[in-house]
């Protein structure tokens, strides 16, 4: 009886559902779709699923997920190691620090000073012009008998990089006063004479007068050899320079070869900075009649510093955003 009723329901519902479409109902487990069947993953994506990148492709299609930048702790020692090949280039070829190790310069420059020497002008063929601060290598045992010092290791790494003035280099520093060609002649207490043109020297240190009267060197009249400079101190009566080394194989005389550079800049302390330019007493007219010496090349070691440090810089802004782009 139960059995009948069973059949006699479900064939009617049977010809309830004849000839209509019937609601399809969630699947069953374990029962198989059609690949029409939107429930399937079949056709188009759910609303609420944004479309994949590349198109749909699969895996092969995706674009690939832009490289972040290496972190700052990562970059440091490339960043470090850049600036210390830069700070050695720099130092070779542009410019270089030394420290003064006395008062024959003074009050130009005073004991314990430290400046800016530029050596890019005598790579490209200039020589030390009239006035200017030069340093220079010691031309012939100038420095004999001068203590010196023994730097400890970090201040032996820091002046090979050019960040502190190198204590084994045996350097002087003074101005020069005559050039290949020129005339210079002290007599009596002065003035001075280049060529015969006394020269105005407001630099000289207080209460000296710009020769000095000794019969060791204070008294000369010499003809510069070409290829050479004749140099003295500021500080007249406290500078063991030219005029007092007119024995050795130079005769007092600088070789140009041994000229460093000029100094340029007071750089420390803060409170002595200051430029080092030549004095208008040796651009008076005729002074320069027998000078051999070519023009200064005018340019700045900074600038070209600047101009090398800026395709660097660049390079490295272009690689990042093409890493981020990437």
């Amino acid at each position: 009886m139960g059995d009948v009723a069973v059949g006699a329901r479900s064939g009617h519902d049977g010809e309830e559902h004849r000839g209509r479409p019937v609601a399809a109902g969630p699947a069953p487990d374990g029962a198989v779709t059609s690949g029409s069947d939107p429930g399937a993953g079949g056709g188009e994506p759910p609303a609420d699923e944004p479309p994949r990148p590349g198109g749909g492709g699969g895996a092969g299609g995706a674009a690939p997920a832009p490289r972040r930048p290496r972190s700052f702790w990562k970059e440091l020692p490339i960043l470090i190691g850049i600036a210390l090949v830069l700070a050695l280039l720099i130092k070779t070829f542009l410019v270089q620090a030394f420290s003064i190790p006395s008062a024959s310069m003074e009050n130009t420059l005073k004991e314990g000073d430290r400046v800016l020497v530029d050596k890019l002008t005598p790579w490209f063929g200039s020589e030390p012009e009239r006035g200017e601060v030069v340093v220079f290598h010691d031309p012939d045992n100038w420095l004999a008998g001068e203590a010196t010092t023994d730097p400890n290791a970090f201040q032996t790494f820091l002046s090979w990089i050019g960040l502190m003035p190198s204590a084994e280099e045996k350097d002087l520093i003074k101005r020069v006063v005559g050039v290949g060609g020129d005339t210079v002649t002290c007599k009596g207490t002065g003035p001075l004479t280049v060529n015969g043109k006394a020269l105005n020297e407001p630099y000289v240190y207080p209460g000296n007068t710009p020769c000095s009267q000794d019969d060791q060197g204070g008294q000369f009249s010499v003809k510069v050899p070409k290829g050479y400079i004749w140099v003295m101190g500021d500080h007249r009566q406290n500078s063991r320079d030219s005029r007092y080394n007119q024995s050795d194989k130079h005769h007092g005389m600088v070789p140009v070869d041994q000229v460093v550079g000029r100094a340029i800049v007071k750089a420390w302390p803060i409170t002595r900075w200051g430029t080092l330019p030549v004095p208008d007493t040796f651009d008076q007219p005729g002074l320069n009649a027998q000078s051999s010496s070519g023009p200064a090349l005018a340019v700045a070691p900074q600038g070209l510093a600047l101009v090398g440090v800026v395709p660097v810089v660049l390079w490295r802004r272009r690689r990042q955003e093409l890493s981020w782009k990437g």
